[in-house]
């Protein structure tokens, strides 16, 4: 993690005995590892919450991304499905002018189905 060599460990153990004695450097040296361990533990603790929140944030995105683009979808098919629909009216819909406009015998269909129509049977050679 520090990339601390031997030699300086070695440097920092003599410097110690030399700074504290014999008789306390156990207990200093226990009291220093615990300072680092629960230095290590937060360092840890806030990496995870960064972690997790960068990974919120980037789901959050991409489901807000997916949301527009699929409500944009549906849009576009709802708009296709209008213009659809009223093509389709249109095509029906016969048009009116003032002759047609309240005469019943303009307002039916009498162009003769090929269902009305009796099949002929074809023609002998």
């Amino acid at each position: 993690m520090f990339d601390i060599g031997f030699a300086e460990i070695l440097l920092i153990g003599v410097v110690g005995l030399l700074v504290v004695g014999p008789e306390q450097l156990p207990g200093a040296v226990r009291t220093a590892m615990a300072w680092i361990n629960r230095f290590r533990r937060s360092f840890d603790q806030i990496r995870t919450e960064v972690r997790r929140e960068l990974h919120n944030d980037e789901v959050m995105q991409k489901l807000q991304e997916e949301s527009r683009e699929f409500e944009q979808q549906v849009r576009d098919t709802t708009r296709a499905v209008d213009e659809e629909l009223r093509a389709i009216e249109s095509l029906d819909a016969p048009p009116a002018s003032a002759e047609t406009a309240g005469n019943p015998e303009y307002e039916t269909d009498h162009a003769p189905s090929a269902v009305d129509q009796p099949e002929k049977p074809p023609a002998s050679v």
